[in-house]
């Protein structure tokens, strides 16, 4: 049986999801960026473009933001971090829909993965490298496998690391279920961002995407998870299938992390050793509390 609700009570309606979905926003978002974010990243030593891959490096590293993220807030702690250790680090914005500054990651991930496709030919442009490797948080982290498996990136990548990647979709702990029970909320959450209804569980946009498999053949996977991600629900729907696969929690690595869902890609070294080790397996070193 379909709700029907007065013109009054549906607008009372939208404005109380829309509340709702700003608020997951937030909890979503990474600290506000400023006007300056291209010119801060470059200065910190990334989005470099004349920078060239070491012998030590030689594939040079794309980073993806997520949703609601940006090409700099999202990665004002990892990007440093490969950066101190030789890699050439690049940053991009994708999912940008109008009138939304700084919130990106929001349009159609159909359409992201088609930008993210031009800025890996950009990058590889610039440093004569071969092929890039792919680090993603939360959509950052499953975007990339539409341009793996649908747009040639196949051919370009080396690994992909997916830090909380939304590889299945999402409950939401619920919360995306309100888009099924009441059609009003999902066009209110459609409206904030296409990429939304996307990541939730069972998605057409997922089905889709996971459909004859979930990796494609020549790509290094690797997914770094925490069992504390109150975004991505639940938290082993991050996990991928197939060969070439490393599935990572970070609590069996250090029982003491208590990272969630921002944390773990902002802040959390455990996270980012995992990452360095998958960036350069030959050269992997155990990871622990202290890492």
């Amino acid at each position: 049986m379909k709700l029907k609700l007065s013109a009054p009570s549906l607008a009372r309606l939208r404005t109380t999801v829309a509340t709702v979905a700003l608020a997951l926003a937030a909890a979503l978002a990474l600290p506000t960026a400023t006007a300056t974010a291209a010119p801060a990243a470059a200065a910190a030593g990334w989005n470099d473009y004349t920078c060239k891959p070491s012998a030590a490096h030689p594939r040079p590293v794309v980073l993806v933001h997520g949703t609601f993220g940006n090409s700099v807030d999202n990665w004002l702690g990892l990007a440093p971090y490969l950066v101190k250790r030789g890699y050439c680090v690049f940053s991009l914005d994708y999912g940008q829909l109008p009138g939304r500054p700084f919130f990106h990651g929001l349009g159609p991930i159909e359409k992201s993965a088609e930008q993210l496709s031009a800025y890996v030919d950009k990058v590889l442009a610039a440093t004569g490298a071969g092929e890039v490797d792919i680090v993603g948080h939360s959509q950052g982290g499953m975007m990339p496998r539409q341009y793996l498996k649908f747009h040639g990136g196949a051919a370009k990548v080396r690994a992909l690391i997916g830090i909380a990647p939304s590889n299945h979709g999402t409950t939401l702990s619920g919360l995306a279920k309100l888009a099924d029970q009441f059609p009003p909320v999902g066009d209110v959450v459609e409206e904030i961002g296409p990429a939304l209804l996307q990541q939730k569980e069972g998605s057409d946009f997922l089905e889709k995407l996971n459909a004859g498999g979930d990796t494609v053949p020549g790509v290094e996977y690797t997914v770094i998870a925490t069992r504390f991600d109150e975004v991505v629900t639940p938290y082993r729907t991050q996990f991928l299938d197939g060969p070439n696969v490393r599935n990572v929690r970070v609590q069996d690595l250090c029982p003491l992390d208590v990272s969630e869902h921002l944390a773990v890609a902002l802040t959390d070294r455990v996270a980012w050793h995992e990452t360095a080790n998958a960036l350069d397996p030959a050269h992997a070193t155990p990871t622990t509390c202290l890492s």
